[in-house]
């Protein structure tokens, strides 16, 4: 069974920095393409950023885009969200999610999530 846990949620001040880290536990992590979604409060799910298993293909949505880094370490079953110049639009729930193969920018082509950790950016 694979589990993912986030951490490195918080709260923050606009232009700050934080770093988000998602370990997953069970096999074969380094076949997992790995994304990351946020959810603000009354809006949907939104896609911010994924990486393939070799971490050779990244995607990001446009608005974190040189803001927000994906990277990911096979040897510690660990993928992270490097989210620096935060502004309070980014203030959400950060959940990390696996599937095996290529990856995808939508929710639904991702078999596993994490519960998610909080993100709250101040003005």
């Amino acid at each position: 069974q694979v589990q993912l846990a986030e951490s490195g949620g918080g709260l923050v001040q606009a232009g700050g920095s934080l770093r988000l880290s998602c370990v997953v536990s069970g096999r074969a992590f380094d076949t997992y393409a790995m994304g990351w979604f946020r959810q603000a409060p009354g809006k949907e799910r939104e896609f911010v950023a994924a990486i393939s298993w070799s971490g050779g293909s990244i995607n990001y949505v446009d608005s974190v885009k040189g803001r927000f880094t994906i990277s990911r370490d096979n040897a510690k079953n660990t993928v992270y969200l490097q989210m620096n110049s935060l502004k309070p639009e980014d203030t959400g729930v950060y959940s990390c999610a696996a599937r095996p193969g290529r990856i995808y920018v939508t929710a639904g082509e991702y078999r596993y999530w994490g519960q998610g950790t909080q993100v709250t950016v101040s003005s």
